[in-house]
């Protein structure tokens, strides 16, 4: 069975992107954030996008 594609489009419709609120985050995921809105913080995929098709 062929591994699914994922992509940074599939990801944003899905609201993948969004993480937990910002007071609420662990430091070692520094690295993942690009940053944050309204309080919550947005994970980067251009990074989650290759880490995924690598997991798969």
């Amino acid at each position: 069975m062929a591994a699914p594609v994922v992509s940074m489009q599939a990801l944003l419709e899905s609201g993948a992107h969004f993480g937990h609120q910002t007071h609420r985050w662990n430091p070692k995921m520094k690295p993942y954030i690009f940053g944050d809105r309204n309080g919550v913080h947005i994970i980067d995929l251009s990074q989650t996008v290759p880490l995924f098709a690598r997991a798969l």
